[in-house]
């Protein structure tokens, strides 16, 4: 049974994120399905994975207070409200240990991100790149930057170090 949890929880994590990723880059949107689909598979996996019931509410109570710095983040035009959903998703796997560490790696990733598209931004580029929708889009200086294309590789890199990834190498349960 544990190494069934184990590769659909090695499955439905990285591939919302890694979908979100793609999406957000590709159409300056991420889908609020992608943001249920990780808070559905958290509320099945997390007692299958062992995680206590202690555990489980800190782990809604950070995703809570990171889905509210969001909102207020995106009341002032910094965030997207997409982007949002998915940084309280996401964080609602990491729960009070990772996602501090979470959060720096999509900053620090989110910066460089921004920096290159704001360079490219200053570069013309051929009309045949131009007529792709999303590369003018991702061009256009009018445009936000999709954070989400930052949030999905930082949380695969936490991920890795994560009690998730413990108990699927080891089975150990989430504590």
């Amino acid at each position: 049974m544990n190494e069934f949890v184990g590769i659909a929880i090695l499955a439905i994590f990285p591939l919302c994120m890694i979908f979100a990723t793609f999406y957000d880059l590709f159409t300056m949107t991420i889908p609020n399905r992608i943001t249920l689909a990780l808070i559905a598979a958290f509320a099945i996996f997390a007692p299958l994975a062992g995680m206590g019931w202690e555990t489980a509410f800190w782990h809604i109570g950070v995703s809570i207070a990171v889905l509210v710095v969001g909102f207020v983040l995106f009341n002032f035009g910094v965030m997207g409200g997409g982007d949002a959903k998915l940084l309280a998703a996401s964080a609602l796997w990491f729960g009070t240990a990772f996602t501090l560490p979470y959060l720096l790696a999509a900053s620090v990733m989110g910066g460089v991100l921004t920096v290159i598209i704001v360079i490219a931004r200053r570069i013309s580029l051929p009309n045949s790149l131009m007529s792709v929708a999303w590369i003018a889009r991702l061009h256009d200086k009018k445009q936000g930057i999709p954070y989400g294309a930052a949030l999905g590789p930082a949380a695969l890199y936490v991920f890795l170090g994560s009690p998730w990834m413990t108990f699927i190498i080891s089975g150990q349960a989430i504590s």
